[in-house]
Order: C-alpha cells, then structure tokens, then sequence
C-alpha cells in the first residue's frame, strides 16, 4: 500500500489504523510531532539551557549572538550539562524500576505479596551467591530476604563498587577503575550527576562526561541488571516459544485487555486473574468468547518472554490499537506511556485505568497497585474489562497477526548451544557468524515507524550477523516476520547453517529494554570464553528509532562497557564539537568503544559491519572488505 501513511510507518496495520483515526478526527503522535515542526534549534544542538532563573539561556551556534549563558557557560558546559541530566533521568527511571521489584521480593519473602511466588529458585540461589549469601539450610524464602536487603543496599550505601560489576571481564573492569568510573551506588550517582549539573558546581565538560559514563555503569551494572535479575526470579527465567504479534492479535469475539508500560509485577497479576475460572465463565455469560491479554511495549515483553502472550506493537502502536476498538480495557504502569492515551481512548470505548503510585494520567481512572493487593485489584479490573464489552462500537481488525518466536534468556541461549559459549565462539571463529549485534531502543515519529529496525536487521543477517533484540526493536523485527523459522531463508548461508541446526531464528528476541544487560552478560562470558575484553569481541549495538532518556543511558553504559554503538536520531550534543568528538572518537582511547550516529539503516549497516570486520582482522579471524 502507497500511500501518504506509508511516510509514517512500513507495518500494514499502522497504516490503516492511521487512516480510520484521520477519518474519525482523532489526533496521533504523528499529528503532533508534525505540529511541532520546525522544532528549536538551539534546543536540538542542546545549546539552551533552563537549569536556574538567571535564564533560560540559549548560545549561537553561529557565532553572531550570545557566546555564554548568564552564569558565564560556554558551548562545551552547557552541552554536557544536558547530557548529563539526560544519563541521570535515563539511569534514574531503569533502575527504580529495578527497586520496585526488589520491594517486591523483599514481601514475597515474608509472605506479604498474595499471588506472587518465587518461580525460578536455583536462579535466586545462583545471584544470591554472589551477594555472598550462602543458602546452606535455608529455605528459599529466607534467602530471598537476605538478597533483596542486599540489593536494597547497592541503591543507597556508598560501596567501593557494585555487586555485580563483577560480572564484567576483569579488563574491563580495571579500565573503569583506572579512568575512575566504576559505580558506587546506584542512587549516589544519579543524585551527584544532579549535584555536578547544578549551576555552580561541576563547569569541566571532561569531567561532566566522565561521571555521566558512572552513572550510566550504575544502571547497566546496577539496577538494571538487578531489575532483570529479580524479575527472573520472581516470574521465571525465559524460555523461547511461539507466540503472535501486530494489531491481529486482538480478538473481536473476546474481552481484550491490554497492559503497558515497562513493570511486570502488574502485568503478572492480571494475566493470573484473565486465567481465572470464575472470571471466564463471567465473559462467557457476557457474550464473549474467552479474555484475551495482550501487550504493547516493554511489560507486554515481559510477558511474551515467560508466558508468550502475544503482542499488539510497540510504542508508537500505543495509539493505534484503541482505534480498533476492540479493546476493552488498557492498563498502565510507568514509563513510554504518552499522555494522549485518554484522550484517544475517550473516542472509543477503552477503559483506561493507571496503577502505579508515581504515574498518573489524564483521562485514565487510578486503581493503585501494591504488592499486598496486586491479587485482589488485578480481578477488579478484569471484572471492569468484561463489563464494558457489550459497550463496543464499530470494532476494526485490520489484519492477520504474525507468529513468533521469543523467550531467549541468556540462560536459554546457552542451553541451546549445550550448556557452553564455545559452539557460538566456534562458529564465530570459522566464519559462519561474522558476528553478533544488539538492537535495542524505542520508536521515534522522526524515522517511519520500524523501518530502521526492520532494513537494518535484514542487512546483517543476509551478512551472516546474528541479532539479539530487546524492546520496542524486538517487537518491530517480529512483525516483520524475522522471529520465525522460515526467516532463515532471509540470512546468510552460515547464519543459516547455525540457527537452522539449533532450531532458532536468526534474530532472538532477549526481553524488554531493561533486558539489554542480558546482552552484556552474554557478551562478558563470550570475552571471558576467550580470555579478551569486551571490546575485542567483533561485536556492535545500534538504537535505529531510539526517542528517550533511558534510551541514552543505555547507550552510554552500552559503550563503556566496551560495545561499538551506532545511533539513528543525533542526540543534542552537536552544539559543542568537542563533545561530538569525545563520543564518536576519543572514547575509544579511554574505553574501547565508541559511537555513531547514522539515521539511514542501509549505512548504519555498513559502519557495522565494517567494525566487525576490523575486530575479527584485530583477533586473526577470516575477515573481509565491506
């Protein structure tokens, strides 16, 4: 279809919902984003700064109007300043997304959580272990207390380093000691990025930076990764199986609820309460069919992860699936959720309900989730879906959804490879996978929705590149049908040869975007296999359609641990060239790595696969020209 909805989007389903929502006079992100045009220049080069009430201030790039802000910031403090302020909020909304669940693990612990249990015990063990807890006859509930005042502790005491750090290759980890970055405390980052930022305090651009690489290593190595950790714990460690994605997934003869946001400890409850006899029997009575849950975003991934719920789309399809009107209810917790969701939905019949106690929304009921009533709110809710189904109108299914495979915890991908890296190293090493690439990050109405995604996928898989994804990124390349088994006639011919002999696509979807340290735990025990460092592996990651503030912390924290990152949007640094020439040249002499920044997937490719090259060259590996 070509039509002028195909300059916003390649997904057929995106396209014609974007059509029926112009025909009934309901605004979209698109609609929005093009009223903002043109958007601030000063603000795009980040040369604009509001940080006190001496300003705003703004400085000219072009050199014929202010220099320096009213407190005497230059070009180089003014960037950094908002950079830094960008890693701190990115950092600060992963990893209190990691201390909620760690809340939670602490009242599952003393039976103060009805419905949540400890589901994947070995795993509680193995991590408690390295928070130097021995589970010598104790009961797991016990253990689970102890770890999650452990993991409490990593957020507010000032320790020499993090726990797990420790996960990273020793040489990596001397290179964040020698550069003076190694995390302390995850909160005590955040909270100095805030104090260095501050006027007055910080005004050395180097400096600035350097912390900001801290702070971002408190997230990847700290509460992200114990976000991920306890998830696993609490809810199951992934394991791959086969779901569905895109609009398809919804059902017009069932209740359809819809969960997003970025939390699974809502999410969990209420796919425990859709499940629940008595409330099936109550849609059966209603004239519907069954419950269908599904989800948009990262806490529907969560969900297709451990449970292989399906997947209605990712954030810029957030919108979109209201429009079908055949949703009956949508549930919010935090983060990528947009205020416009009410507002929409008020046009339909959703029903929208917020649960978190730091995210309210217009246009949505608050229905507060804790982890002592999560059980009991979670059946309310779906009572309240089954009860607005006869108040449908016109229900719109645009198409057929897709199938696909997910599930890939680091744990699974080694299972699959016998319970060892090597078969990967090997095949590595002979050529067949030239290497290996973690995609992650958002939407961004800037770029077509998942067409940085989807084209820079397809490059590197027909280049035998092996693809791990997370987030809104995991969603977008399974639309597009890379999550199955047929699309290994799309890879190249070793790639093939090895995902066909595993029984496994070539792109494996690895979790939600707090996941992405599972791609840093699986890249460590690749380095330490080999003996070498992170950034000797002939591996990259790229955030094609990336939009937020934690998208930028996980690139800053993907780079210092030593990853090759290329980047589509530009982030607004381009105000000081001397910071642009930190991030995409000087790092690699401090940290190995460095980033990128190419908005066109069909080049960002090509910068790929030519560092691969370079690094496989670097190891006395078969290389070639790109």
């Amino acid at each position: 279809m070509n039509d002028k909805y195909s300059s916003s989007t390649i997904t057929e389903d995106g396209r014609l919902l974007l059509k029926k929502m112009e025909r009934e006079g309901v605004e979209s992100v698109w609609d929005r984003f093009q009223a903002q045009l043109p958007n601030c220049g000063y603000c795009e080069m980040g040369l604009s700064c509001r940080i006190c009430v001496m300003g705003p201030c703004r400085i000219d790039p072009f050199g014929e109007g202010p220099q320096r802000g009213v407190c005497g910031a230059d070009a180089d403090i003014m960037v950094a300043r908002n950079l830094g302020r960008m890693i701190a909020a990115g950092a600060a909304s992963h990893s209190d997304h990691g201390r909620d669940l760690v809340e939670v693990l602490g009242k599952v612990a003393v039976n103060e959580a009805p419905g949540y249990q400890l589901r994947d015990v070995e795993k509680l063990k193995r991590v408690a272990a390295e928070f130097g807890i021995t589970a010598d006859g104790k009961k797991p509930n016990q253990i689970a207390a102890e770890l999650s005042d452990a993991m409490a502790e990593e957020y507010g005491t000032r320790k020499k380093e993090l726990t797990l750090v420790k996960r990273a290759p020793a040489k990596r980890q001397e290179i964040w000691r020698k550069l003076g970055v190694a995390p302390r405390g995850i909160d005590r980052e955040t909270s100095e990025m805030m104090h260095r930022t501050h006027m007055g305090v910080d005004n050395d651009w180097k400096s600035l930076l350097l912390h900001g690489i801290r702070n971002s290593l408190s997230d990847g190595w700290g509460g992200s990764m114990i976000a991920t950790e306890v998830s696993d714990i609490l809810f199951g460690t992934p394991k791959p199986g086969v779901t569905k994605v895109n609009a398809g997934v919804l059902k017009k003869d069932q209740v359809n609820i819809i969960v997003h946001g970025h939390n699974p400890v809502v999410s969990e409850m209420l796919l425990h309460a859709c499940q629940d006899p008595d409330l099936l029997k109550m849609a059966k009575d209603k004239g519907a069919n069954g419950i269908n849950l599904a989800g948009v975003c990262c806490t529907g991934n969560e969900l297709l992860m451990r449970a292989g719920i399906p997947m209605a789309g990712n954030h810029l399809t957030t919108e979109l699936v209201l429009a079908t009107g055949a949703v009956d209810m949508m549930v919010v917790d935090y983060q990528c959720i947009m205020p416009s969701l009410g507002t929409v939905a008020a046009c339909y019949h959703t029903k929208m309900v917020s649960t978190s106690d730091k995210a309210r929304f217009p246009g949505m009921e608050h229905q507060e989730f804790h982890p002592e009533n999560a059980a009991a709110k979670a059946k309310t809710l779906v009572k309240d879906a089954i009860a607005n189904f006869d108040r449908r109108g016109e229900v719109f299914i645009p198409v057929e959804s897709v199938e696909c495979m997910g599930g890939f915890s680091v744990e699974a991908i080694v299972g699959a490879l016998g319970g060892t890296p090597k078969p990967l190293i090997d095949a590595i090493a002979a050529g067949k996978i030239r290497g290996a690439v973690g995609i992650v990050g958002c939407n961004n109405p800037r770029i077509k929705q998942d067409y940085g995604h989807v084209t820079l996928t397809q490059r590197l898989i027909e280049n035998d590149i092996l693809v791990v994804d997370t987030g809104c990124a995991s969603v977008a390349t399974a639309k597009a049908g890379f999550k199955q088994s047929k699309a290994l006639e799309k890879a190249g011919p070793g790639l093939k040869e090895v995902c066909g002999a595993l029984g496994v696509p070539p792109v494996l979807h690895v979790g939600s975007c707090v996941d992405n340290v599972r791609i840093l735990v699986l890249a460590s025990a690749l380095a330490n296999a080999l003996g070498v460092d992170i950034s000797d592996l002939p591996i990259a990651g790229a955030a094609p359609e990336w939009y937020s503030e934690k998208a930028a912390t996980i690139g800053v924290y993907f780079v210092a641990s030593g990853v090759y990152t290329v980047l589509g949007p530009m982030p607004p640094i381009t105000g000081s060239m001397n910071i642009v020439k930190l991030l995409t040249e000087g790092l690699n002499d401090a940290v190995g790595a460095t980033f990128a920044v190419e908005a066109d997937p069909e080049k960002a490719a090509v910068l790929i696969r030519t560092h691969i090259e370079g690094k496989r060259k670097k190891l006395g590996l078969p290389h070639m020209q790109v």
